[in-house]
């Protein structure tokens, strides 16, 4: 059947023509898969996963005449790094395929940072392991890493080498024995894959630069600016600082005319995925990271990845299409790794990427951004509609939920939501804005502002946790608010992640902008060395860095010890209080009532309100039992988790 397609096969249901596919490529491919026990396991999966991989594969390049060739070319690569797994991977794949949602766990806690900036380097980093097992960490997301431009690379997400660790971290060895040691303590490595571009020294770019065709048709390259100014009239400008429109020169002369696809800055070459080349060089990329153990991969700008003249070229159906296609290969050749999704995009977006076919974890940007706004209002409306209506996800999928992470904060949430409520966007977005870079009077935030738009109001904003909630100029309020923002995102479900150094209240960097190879980029302000002076003072009770480390350190516990909170379920309670936050996690046959005061003043929840239970529950933080008919008392910015009993 050569240079056969699924477009060729008339009269077969797509599932028959999947079928007829897998059994020529299997045909052509076999003699050259492993053997034995291993050639086994690849074949199982391989007729479980690949006929679902073949639909997937011709959505985007079934109307090709080498369409089976290029099928054969990604199995083959698929039976080679199989073969390559180490032995200890397969059998994590074996144990993880035992208990797929493994990651919904109450267990489950995570924790980022940058190597170098949190630890020196990734030795630093096997060094700190006994502390990340003294915090409970399960997860552990590394910062880009990997070779990248000198300078200004985008904070790592230009990156010029999958396969070379940046030699001032650390060495790909050293990554892998890491990624060992950390599965021996049972945390899982989690490391990001910028598949949306390279960066324009990566050999595929310099190749594409010096005219070769194959390497030019691996990115949006273009002889002049006619086809881009085409693009440019539906695409918008994601960074305009660093150059306007979504295309740059591919050299910086005037002699050579090309233009190349730059989403994000000049120095990132968008990668063209209408090329199947392209897929499967990723491809390959993906697997040689899943082959150094890694057990996540953070897909970094995912809704970015297709391009389609006329349209934004932002969560286009493709763009989910090829999602799907690299999560069956990983179904295939490495099965314990999940795919969590990066999409600060609009809220029913985020939504389309979480499934288990795409991607099992998706960070939760609403919540995020949402928790920021009630800070500000001190009114949670907007947070309590969001947790109402957008919390709910598949099984076998689960949020991350964070307070805040390396990136800067942008208001992420649906105008139109906003406006069911009486509010604004635009308008709401500019006081957030004015609020967090302490321009509004009255402002506790010590935040700096990124990208801004003199003209338009508009930005995103930048901080340490600690520095956006006024810790260095109100110690005592803002612990209590950073506590605060910790239990929202410790106890609405999935996987909690800690900025690691926000545990101990670490400030903004007052130096950030020294450093010529940040460029500019005010989200340095918010990634700082490790402050190993207030580390030092962890147990410190006295200490306000002892008071945020202990409090967070409560909640892993109370959260581990609590069978309701393991999942995502969550159900709404209204606390008929406009400043505290509610809502239920349920268990067998009991319930969690989780309850958030937003307000700088103590707030009640009347006996009437929680009328709902019966009058006997349990205070899990202090282990004391709560009289539900006499209400319950919340301290200016304090949160209760109650197991209670629903009346029936």
């Amino acid at each position: 059947m050569p240079h056969t397609t699924p477009s060729g096969m008339p009269g077969l249901s797509p599932e028959n023509q999947a079928r007829v596919v897998t059994a020529c490529v299997r045909q052509r491919t076999e003699d050259r898969w492993p053997t034995g026990p291993e050639g086994e396991q690849f074949a199982r999966r391989f007729e479980e996963h690949f006929p679902a991989l073949t639909l997937l594969f011709a959505e985007v390049y079934g109307t090709r005449e080498d369409f089976l060739d290029q099928l054969g070319e990604l199995v083959l690569l698929m039976a080679r790094s199989w073969a390559r797994r180490p032995a200890d991977l397969k059998a994590l794949d074996a144990r993880r395929e035992e208990d797929p949602a493994w990651f919904t766990s109450r267990q489950m806690l995570g924790g980022v940072c940058y190597a170098d900036r949190y630890a020196g380097g990734l030795q630093g980093i096997r060094e700190q392991i006994p502390y990340f097992r003294e915090l409970g960490l399960t997860y552990l997301h590394l910062m880009p890493l990997f070779e990248a431009p000198e300078g200004n690379s985008d904070g790592g997400y230009a990156v010029s080498s999958y396969r070379r660790v940046d030699p001032r971290i650390g060495t790909m060895e050293e990554l892998a024995e890491l990624g060992r040691e950390l599965r021996e303590h049972g945390i899982s490595l989690v490391l990001d894959f910028v598949f949306n571009h390279t960066s324009n020294e990566h050999e595929w770019a310099r190749r594409a630069a010096a005219g070769e065709p194959a390497y030019e048709d691996y990115y949006w390259i273009f002889p002049d600016r006619t086809v881009p100014e085409q693009f440019e009239r539906t695409t918008r400008e994601i960074f305009p600082d660093d150059h306007p429109g979504s295309f740059t020169r591919v050299a910086a002369t005037e002699d050579d005319p090309r233009w190349v696809w730059s989403t994000f800055y000049s120095f990132q070459w968008d990668l063209n995925y209408t090329n199947p080349a392209v897929f499967r060089a990723m491809a390959e990329e993906m697997l040689f990271l899943a082959a150094q153990g890694v057990e996540v991969l953070r897909m970094d700008a995912v809704a970015f990845i297709w391009k389609q003249l006329g349209t934004a070229c932002e969560s286009l159906p493709q763009a989910h299409v090829l999602l799907r296609a690299f999560n069956a290969v990983c179904r295939i050749a490495a099965p314990s790794v999940l795919f969590k999704s990066e999409a600060i995009v609009h809220p029913d977006e985020v939504a389309r990427y979480i499934e288990p076919g795409q991607c099992q974890l998706s960070y939760n940007p609403l919540q995020m951004a949402l928790t920021w706004e009630a800070m500000a209002t001190r009114e949670p409306t907007l947070l309590a509609q969001a947790l109402a209506e957008r919390h709910a996800l598949p099984p076998g999928t689960a949020w991350v939920d964070y307070v805040r992470g390396h990136d800067d904060i942008g208001w992420t949430f649906s105008d139109e939501d906003a406006a069911r409520l009486g509010i604004d966007g635009h308008d709401h977005r500019r006081f957030l804005n004015a609020f967090y870079t302490g321009r509004f009077p009255g402002s506790f935030a010590d935040g700096v502002a990124f990208q801004e738009n003199p003209r338009t109001g508009d930005c995103r904003v930048c901080g340490t946790t600690a520095s956006l909630l006024g810790l260095a100029a109100e110690p005592g309020p803002a612990v209590d608010r950073i506590l605060l923002a910790h239990s929202v995102a410790m106890s609405t479900g999935g996987v909690p992640l800690l900025y690691l150094g926000d545990e101990v209240g670490q400030l903004n960097d007052p130096d950030w902008d020294r450093d010529p190879a940040h460029g500019g980029d005010a989200r340095w302000v918010h990634r700082p060395l490790r402050p190993a002076e207030g580390y030092a003072r962890r147990h410190d009770l006295f200490s306000v860095e002892g008071r945020i480390f202990g409090g967070i350190t409560r909640m892993v516990e109370v959260r581990r010890q609590c069978p309701e909170f393991d999942g995502n379920a969550l159900e709404p309670f209204d606390a008929r209080n406009p400043h505290v936050l509610g809502y239920q996690r349920p268990g067998t046959n009991t319930v969690v009532l989780c309850l958030a005061n937003f307000s700088d003043w103590s707030q009640f929840v009347t006996g009437e309100t929680l009328s709902g239970f019966l009058p006997e529950a349990l205070d899990l933080h202090g282990g004391t039992e709560l009289d539900l008919r006499h209400g319950i008392l919340l301290e200016s910015h304090g949160f209760r988790w109650v197991r209670a009993v629903p009346r029936r």
